[in-house]
C-alpha cells in the first residue's frame, strides 16, 4: 500500500527468541510474525523492518531473518517489494461468534422514512466550500470556541433562514449542534435544570431522540392527538407541561400541516404557561404541490425554539444542527453544549458557510426538488394501480407519505407480509403514544430510483392480496 506504509519495529513485532528452546531462531521469528499477522495486530500493509536492521535488535544473523522472511512470503504472510522493503500481505483469518445468529436478508426494497440520497451529495461544490473555508479563516477559528459555534455559520444561517424560512434569527441566537438529535438533547438539559418537568409531544410522532433522554433527566413525555389541522389544541389546552415539540410544517408522520388558527392558538397556550414551542423543521425545504408555509419562530421567537439540520437535505454523515433560541435560553444552551463536547468541528461549520454564502445549497435544493418529486409521483400512481385500497396522506411535501389501511386490515401482519415478499415498510402505531383503530404504512421514497419505488408497491400488492385470501 504505496504511501500509507506503517513501518514496525522490533517491539511492535513482540518478538522473544528463546534460544536455550531448541527450536531454531527463524522459526520462532517466523512464527511471532505469523500470530501477529493471525491475531490482526499486524494489519495487511504494514511493512516490517529491514532484515539487517531487525537481525541486529534480535542480536542474531541476518540469515536468520532473512529464511524467517522467505518462509512467510512463500506462505502468503508477506510479501517483497521493490525497493528492498517486506510488508504485510495476508489479513487476520475471520473468526466468526460461535454463538452468532445469522443477519436477516436485506429486503429488496427499502421504504424506510427519514433517509437521504446521498449519492446526490454536491461532492464538487463542497470541496470548493471545504477549500475556502481552509484559504480564508482567521487562525482563531481553529483554536477553542464557544459553545455556540463559529460566526461565520450563524451569520450564514441567519441569513438563510429569514430569508427561506421567515424566521426572526439572528447570528447571537444560533446555537450549531450535531444533528437534530443533540439538539433535542440540549434542550431537554436545560428544560430540566429549569425546573420543568413535563414535555408535550404530537401523537403519532418520531420520539426516539427525545424519550431515552427526558426518561434519563426524569422528565414525563405526554402525547397529543394529531389530525388533519395538525395537533388538536383543544387537547393541548388541558395539557400542563412545561415545552411542546412540533412539526408543524409537515407533521411527521401523518404529513398534516398545522392550521393558521392552530398555530395562534399553540403560541397563546405557550405564552399563558410560559412554555417553550420547538419547532422541528425537519425537512420545510421540500414542497412539491402548495407554496412554502413560513416557521413558526417568525411568529413568536420569544416563545419558540427553532431546529434545522443538514441531514435531509446533505448528507446526515456531517452532523450538522442548529437551534434558533429566544435570547434568553442562548447561554445556557451554548453551556450545555460546551460541557457535551466542546463545541461542533470547526471546518465543517466554516464550509457550511461558505456552501450557504455562495448560493451552493440553493443550487442543490433546486436540483434535488424535482428528484425527489418524481420518485413521489412514481409512488402515488404505482398505489393508484395496485393498491387503490389505501389512502395516501400527506403528499404535498417531505421526503415520505403516510398510505392510511382499509378497515379491517391488521397493520402488524400486512408489514410481516411485505417483508416477506422482500419489502421493508414501517407501520405508524409504533409511533403512537396512545392506541387508535385506524392502521397506516409510512412510504420513505427519497433513496429509491423510480424502479425501486414501482417494483416496490408491486411486492406490497401481493402480500396484501395474500393477507386478504388468508
Amino acid at each position: 500500500m504505496a504511501g500509507t506504509r506503517t513501518n514496525s519495529t522490533r517491539e511492535s513485532l513482540l518478538v522473544t527468541l528463546d534460544r536455550e528452546c531448541g527450536e531454531p531462531l527463524h522459526r520462532q521469528l517466523a512464527a511471532a510474525v505469523r500470530d501477529g499477522v493471525r491475531s490482526g495486530r499486524l494489519r495487511r500493509g504494514t511493512t516490517l523492518p529491514p532484515t539487517r536492521r531487525l537481525a541486529g535488535e534480535l542480536g542474531v544473523s541476518r540469515g536468520v531473518v532473512v529464511e524467517a522472511y522467505q518462509q512467510l512470503v512463500a506462505e502468503g504472510y508477506l510479501t517483497s517489494r521493490t525497493g528492498g522493503y517486506t510488508e504485510v500481505a495476508a489479513a487476520p483469518a475471520a473468526q466468526p461468534a460461535p454463538s452468532a445468529r445469522p443477519a436477516p436478508p436485506a429486503p429488496a426494497v427499502d421504504f424506510g422514512y427519514g433517509r437521504y440520497d446521498v449519492a446526490n451529495f454536491p461532492r464538487a461544490a463542497w470541496l470548493r466550500s471545504i477549500r475556502r473555508a481552509y484559504a480564508q479563516a482567521p487562525n482563531e477559528r481553529f483554536g477553542y470556541l464557544t459553545g455556540r459555534g463559529v460566526p461565520e455559520l450563524h451569520e450564514a444561517l441567519a441569513d438563510y433562514l429569514n430569508r427561506v424560512r421567515g424566521t426572526a434569527a439572528f447570528p447571537d441566537t444560533i446555537v450549531v449542534s450535531n444533528g437534530y438529535a443533540q439538539g433535542i438533547a440540549l434542550l431537554a438539559q436545560v428544560l430540566a435544570a429549569r425546573g420543568v418537568r413535563r414535555i408535550a409531544v404530537e401523537d403519532p410522532s418520531a420520539d426516539d431522540d427525545l424519550r431515552p433522554v427526558a426518561r434519563a433527566l426524569g422528565l414525563d413525555v405526554v402525547g397529543v392527538p394529531v389530525d388533519d389541522d395538525g395537533i388538536r389544541t383543544d387537547v393541548l389546552a388541558g395539557v400542563d407541561a412545561g415545552a411542546l415539540v412540533l412539526t408543524p410544517t409537515h407533521q411527521w408522520p401523518t404529513g398534516a400541516m398545522l392550521s393558521a388558527p392552530r398555530r395562534a392558538e399553540v403560541l397563546r397556550w405557550a405564552g399563558e404557561r410560559g412554555a417553550l414551542v420547538i419547532e422541528d423543521d425537519y425537512d420545510a425545504e421540500y414542497r412539491y404541490d402548495r407554496l412554502p408555509v413560513g416557521a413558526m419562530q417568525g411568529l413568536a421567537p420569544d416563545l419558540v425554539a427553532y431546529s434545522g439540520t443538514a441531514s435531509k437535505t446533505l448528507a446526515p454523515g456531517l452532523r450538522l444542527g442548529w437551534l434558533v433560541l429566544p435570547r434568553p435560553w442562548v447561554d445556557d444552551v451554548a453551556t450545555t453544549k460546551l460541557l457535551a463536547d466542546r463545541g461542533s468541528p470547526v471546518l465543517d461549520q466554516l464550509a457550511f458557510a461558505d456552501f450557504l454564502a455562495y448560493g451552493e445549497f440553493d443550487r442543490h435544493l433546486r436540483r434535488m426538488r424535482p428528484v425527489y418529486r418524481q420518485r413521489r409521483d412514481v409512488l402515488l400512481a404505482a398505489l393508484a394501480a395496485r393498491l387503490p385500497e389505501l389512502e395516501p396522506a400527506g403528499i404535498s411535501a417531505g421526503l415520505h407519505l403516510v398510505a392510511w389501511l382499509p378497515d379491517g386490515v391488521d397493520e402488524a401482519a400486512l408489514v410481516a407480509a411485505a417483508a416477506r415478499q422482500g419489502v421493508r415498510v414501517n407501520g405508524v402505531t409504533p409511533y403512537r403514544l396512545s392506541p387508535a383503530a385506524r392502521g397506516g404504512l409510512i412510504f420513505g421514497y427519497s433513496a429509491l430510483n423510480e424502479r425501486a419505488v414501482a417494483d416496490g408497491v408491486a411486492r406490497l400488492a401481493t402480500a396484501f392480496a395474500r393477507l386478504r385470501r388468508s
